[in-house]
Parts: structure tokens; sequence; C-alpha cells
């Protein structure tokens, strides 16, 4: 499985290849599952272009991705979005169409709560397990654990010659994970190299203009399905 994440924190200072508007993100969704991603992440955005949990923000996005594309469609719930863990809740609580999953960061306050309120709601969570962070050592404990749809296992590490040694000392934090399937991805300079690496371990991954702007080469990637489709290259290369 790859999946491609759309467009993440990055904004229009990112240049103008990185999707922002519900339109701009359904062609880009489109063309990426054309690429070869079987599954899509997004960031809904405001106008301003600020990450959003809001209602109709979600139910926009989501409908015109889904108009576009059949594959799975998730969302963030970063604490970005909404910092207070109690009003993110009663957000996820008043969408109005629902994500097929959503990413929930496990060392973010008010994780549990989040990631309850989604599966009371039958929306599968993807556990972000950040390396750096708690986050390992708060799922190993988690009584949702056992219940989540993946494990995002997210390697912070920027360096492309450390990420790989990063990734794999994430990857023995988790462990056993409750025996859910693992997506292993990296990010900018780290990025290549933690999807070769999920090549050879056969595990999930993903990529798109959220983890990365640049391709393998370093030269400026100018669309998601670009970054897809030299993934799927390298993933098969990789393993």
């Amino acid at each position: 499985m790859v999946q491609v994440c759309l467009n993440g924190g990055r904004g229009a200072v990112d240049g103008a290849v990185v999707p922002l508007t519900p339109e701009a993100l359904a062609e880009s969704a489109a063309e990426a599952v054309a690429a070869g991603a079987t599954d899509v992440h997004v960031h809904p955005k405001t106008l301003c272009g600020r990450d959003s949990l809001s209602p109709g923000i979600v139910a926009a996005t989501l409908s015109v991705i889904r108009g576009r594309v059949s594959v799975p469609v998730g969302v963030t719930t970063g604490a970005w979005a909404e910092p207070d863990p109690v009003l993110r809740v009663e957000r996820i609580r008043s969408w109005t169409v629902l994500p097929d999953h959503a990413s929930v960061n496990w060392h973010e306050p008010g994780a549990e709560e989040v990631a309850a309120a989604l599966l009371d709601r039958g929306v599968g969570v993807e556990a972000g397990i950040w390396s750096g962070t708690d986050g390992a050592a708060r799922f190993a404990v988690s009584p949702l654990g056992p219940r989540v749809l993946r494990v995002l296992a997210e390697v912070t590490d920027p360096d492309a010659g450390t990420a790989e040694a990063s990734a794999r000392a994430l990857l023995s934090e988790l462990g056993a994970a409750f025996g859910r399937p693992v997506l292993l991805h990296g990010e900018d300079g780290g990025a290549w190299a933690v999807l070769r690496l999920a090549g050879r371990l056969g595990l999930a991954t993903r990529m798109g203009l959220e983890d990365t702007l640049v391709l393998p080469d370093g030269q400026r990637a100018v669309s998601n399905a670009e970054l897809v489709a030299e993934a799927v290259v390298q993933y098969r290369a990789g393993g």
C-alpha cells in the first residue's frame, strides 16, 4: 500500500504545486491514484490555508475528493488544527461527512479521547507514533491499541544519512503494536530512505507533498502524482 499525503501543514509559501482548495485536492488525489496511490491522506484547509476540523470544511473537502477517487480517504486530527482536546472531540462528533479514517498523534494531549470519538463514529483510526516522542510508550498501554486500523510510524529525522536508523529504532519501540498493520514513512530529507526501508520490510508506506517537496535526486517535484509514481518505483526497488 502506498498512501498519498496530499498537502499536510504546507501552504502557499511552499509553492503552487501544493493543493489547498477542495477542487485542487481532488484533482491532485485523482492524479496520484492514477499514478499508483491506493489511499489518500489530506489536511482540510480554511480559505486562509489553516488546517481545520470544521464540519463544513471537512465535509466539502471529502465530498469533492470522493467525487474523483474511489479509494479510502482520511484526514488529520492534529492538535495544531484544534489545540483544545475537548473542542477537538466536539468537532469530530459534529462532522456531517465522515472520512474513512483519521490520524491521531498518540503523543498529543487528548489522543485517547479523540481516538475513542472516532471509533464511536465508525471512523478508522491511524495511530500516529512519532519518533522522538513518548507516543510508542503511551500506545503500548492504550486500551484502544487493538482497535486501531493501522499504526503510522512517523520518522521525524530529516537527515537522509540517519533516517533509516531512526526508523528501525522506532519500529523496535513499537514492538508488536497489538498486531496492527504498520505504515512506515519519513519526512523531508529522510523521506526516501525510509520509504525504501518500508519496501525492504514489506510495510505499507506513504509519499506526497506533506512528506517532501523533492524527488530522490533532489529535484523539485511538480505534483503529488510525480512523487507517488517515483515512490512505487523506489518501494519496489527497496523491497
